[in-house]
């Protein structure tokens, strides 16, 4: 008797490609080429190797990442179903001791912003633009604002632990270095999926 035909034949060939999979890095929402990352991303893009949303990598064997990385990404998911899937997902593909880097809006350092730009329309609109997202294509409006605070809480419910904030985390060109008149605004924290 043969097998039944997959429901997404796609997604059965990518997860047979990294069925034996270790050591992964994986780039989430990422595009820049580097040698030695996987980029996954929700957009067909050049250089992206697997096209998948954050919530679901499926095609990731447990325990097969060293290294998961995600730059303003993770603001783009709604609290209440798709971000604890997410983060549940990145812990699920590390493996024990697995770092997960990420790079979020500073909602903290936004709101000052704003705030202290109240005689500048312009400017404000421009910060609130990072608050919220450019919203110039489908993918691009924010669902959720991250503080420290409210980062590390969350992270902690999933498994993560050894909290460090770092300015710059050296690995990509991207928005995790994004400043706005001089002030980063971007949150980036490393951490360590717990056993």
């Amino acid at each position: 008797m043969e097998p039944a035909p997959s429901a997404n034949p796609e997604l059965e060939a990518v997860r047979a490609k990294y069925a034996n999979a270790k050591r992964l890095q994986l780039h989430l929402g990422g595009w820049e080429v580097k040698e030695g990352w996987t980029i996954v991303n929700v957009e067909d893009r050049p250089g992206v190797d697997v096209r998948s949303t954050i919530t679901d990598l499926s095609m990731f064997p447990d325990g097969s990442a060293v290294e998961v990385y995600a730059s303003h990404v993770y603001e783009h998911l709604g609290y209440q179903e798709e971000l604890p899937k997410a983060f549940a997902e990145a812990k699920r593909v590390l493996m024990p001791g697995g770092r997960l880097r990420i790079a979020v809006p500073d909602l903290e350092v936004l709101c000052g912003l704003f705030l202290n730009l109240r005689h500048d329309v312009n400017s404000q609109f421009f910060v609130q633009r990072m608050i919220m997202g450019g919203q110039i294509e489908p993918f691009d409006f924010h669902k959720t604002g991250f503080s420290m605070n409210i980062l590390v809480a969350l992270l902690k419910v999933h498994g993560f632990k050894d909290f460090r904030r770092v300015e710059d985390f050296n690995l990509f060109d991207d928005t995790s270095k994004l400043k706005f008149q001089g002030t980063p605004i971007s949150l980036n924290l490393q951490c360590i999926r717990g056993a």
